[in-house]
């Protein structure tokens, strides 16, 4: 898998989880019987959306290897075994088990040691036409509804069920987002259909390549955040599509940080953002830090480009958006951000 700004993928061992902040640290019972406060890792990575939205990637952060791995290093063992069995047949049982035993008790084990720390950026709020969503769905009739975001799907199947579930035909940017509608999408009346998705993860893709019909003028309902752009609207117009959208939720920076978790995200390696708005509201909450220069790693080539228009310098992002590729840009900037630790200075001369 591509990532921008990148050069190999590396894999850390041993499960370890989330970090979350506590200023007194564990205790423990020291050696005399009393408990002394002992201290947890500090975190490599931070993850910033909205809480009770990180689950996915920090258990994907500390997950075993693909299961395919696995599978493919009890083939390789296979074959080797068959080759041994051609030579001495009598000693083939002793060698199976011993080789298989090591594949899969220990490297299927492996895990990545990345330690997060979870530290909500951005939540979501009602937008202007969150009202305005179920009426229109109600009484006009559109040929594509667009919907590039999972909380945007979230918000329209709220409209969608308040104007009595109406039958539409939905296009998505996103394998996650797709994923929203799958209860709906496969209920008996299929009065919702997830009919289109770009070959990229991105709006201007989408933009591009949705079907049209040539007969008629095709209408669009474009539910967005208020924050999003106007990419998608100017390239489906530009088309010819007759596009109405609606700003039907916003984002809106978390104020209330601690402190002591708000240390501890400046000084890990990384921070993990999967928007334009959550890159803002990182650089709003160390605009008095001076020289932060540590790692940004984006969900995708959208909130990758926000970041450099921003001025961040060290940036990585998958060429396709998703869950997998995030993990990877991840593990690459942890591995840049070791790899520099291990490099020792020169003598002064």
């Amino acid at each position: 898998m591509a990532i921008a700004f990148s050069s190999s993928l590396a894999h850390f061992s041993s499960p370890l989880g989330t970090f979350r902040a506590h200023p007194a640290g564990r205790l423990r019972r020291g050696a005399s019987g009393k408990f002394v406060a002992c201290s947890s890792p500090p975190p490599d990575v931070v993850v910033t959306r909205e809480r009770g939205k990180n689950a996915k990637l920090i258990a994907a952060l500390v997950s075993p290897r693909p299961q395919s791995w696995v599978l493919h290093s009890f083939f390789r063992c296979t074959f080797v075994l068959k080759s041994i069995a051609r030579v001495r047949r009598r000693h083939t049982l002793i060698v199976l088990y011993g080789v298989v035993n090591f594949d899969f008790e220990n490297l299927s084990l492996e895990k990545h040691n990345i330690h997060s720390l979870e530290l909500p950026l951005v939540k979501h709020a009602e937008g202007p036409d969150t009202d305005r969503l179920s009426d229109i769905l109600r009484n006009d009739k559109f040929d594509w509804i667009i919907i590039t975001s999972p909380e945007a799907a979230a918000v329209f199947l709220q409209g969608w069920k308040a104007a009595g579930s109406p039958k539409v035909r939905v296009a998505v940017v996103g394998a996650g987002t797709a994923r929203v509608f799958d209860e709906v999408s496969q209920s008996d009346d299929r009065s919702l259909e997830v009919a289109f998705s770009p070959t990229k993860a991105m709006g201007k893709v989408l933009a591009s390549e949705l079907p049209k019909s040539s007969d008629n003028t095709c209408k669009v309902l474009y539910p967005a955040s208020s924050k999003a752009g106007h990419e998608i609207q100017d390239g489906l117009s530009e088309r010819g599509f007759d596009v109405t959208r609606l700003n039907t939720y916003t984002t809106v920076p978390v104020e209330d940080v601690e402190p002591l978790s708000l240390n501890l995200a400046i000084s890990a390696p990384v921070i993990a953002v999967a928007s334009p708005s959550a890159l803002r509201a990182w650089l709003k909450l160390i605009s008095k830090v001076d020289n932060w220069n540590n790692s940004i790693a984006c969900i995708g080539e959208t909130t990758g480009s926000a970041a450099k228009k921003l001025g961040l310098k060290s940036i990585y992002y998958p060429t396709t958006p998703g869950l997998e590729g995030w993990v990877e840009s991840i593990r690459e900037a942890l591995r840049v951000h070791r790899q520099s630790k291990e490099v020792l200075p020169l003598p002064l001369q």
